[in-house]
């Protein structure tokens, strides 16, 4: 399993021969927007955590490049399908084997809407199994109690966490919900877009060593393996 930071909570996974983007927020993103080309990604998925425009900005234009398959949450995905746009839709709790492997759409705590006000249904996180590789995708969400009932089903492998503050858990928080979900290999996302959120890289990733946990920053582009 390979990921990809794209900025913000932009990733590319590539698993089990498939090419899957999550939120895919690039060509507005100031981080990304010349050094990423979005006509030029791969996907037969694109994964929405929920309907705010740092995350779903460039899924119809990569999904109507790509013919990729939109999965999310049920108004999201009717909102796409109208678009002629090939879905999936999923709730909170629900379970489903794709051709990459199983996807879980896990509870958040955060609000969603399109750019335009209407409403976007409730936000979400992913967890996916695939390749014998288990990862838990938060979105954009604070810390819950819910995080704990994850590992009673998975082990994951890596935690991918927004870390920005204000908008979501910060770095403190984030250590915790690496506590909840019991993984201590985590990947940082949703920081340094905009002033709000911006962090002291230096100061997060001592943080988690200090706690004994595993903190990457990846730059635009990079990647890892899993």
């Amino acid at each position: 399993m390979k990921i990809t930071f794209y900025g913000q909570n932009s990733l590319a996974i590539e698993v089990s021969g498939k090419n899957i983007l999550v939120d895919p927020f690039i060509s507005g993103n100031p981080l990304s927007k010349d050094k990423v080309d979005i006509l030029s990604l791969k996907a037969d998925y694109i994964l929405l955590t929920h309907a705010h425009e740092d995350h779903i900005l460039d899924a119809e234009a990569i999904a109507k490049n790509t013919n990729a398959k939109i999965v999310s949450n049920y108004e999201i995905a009717m909102h796409y399908q109208a678009k002629g746009i090939d879905v999936h839709p999923m709730n909170h709790g629900g379970n489903w084997k794709f051709d990459f492997g199983n996807v879980k759409y896990v509870n958040a705590m955060h609000t969603s809407s399109f750019p335009d006000g209407s409403y976007g249904g409730q936000p979400g996180g992913f967890v996916i199994e695939g390749e014998h590789k288990n990862i838990y995708i938060a979105g954009d969400t604070a810390l819950t109690m819910d995080m704990k009932l994850i590992p009673l089903q998975t082990k994951l492998d890596l935690a991918i966490l927004p870390i920005g503050d204000n908008f979501t858990m910060g770095i403190d928080d984030a250590i915790i919900a690496s506590d909840f979900v019991e993984c201590d290999k985590i990947l940082g996302v949703h920081y340094d877009t905009f002033g709000f959120i911006e962090i002291n890289h230096d100061v997060a990733k001592k943080k988690f060593f200090d706690a004994g946990k595993d903190l990457m920053l990846l730059e635009i582009g990079e990647s890892i393996e899993l």
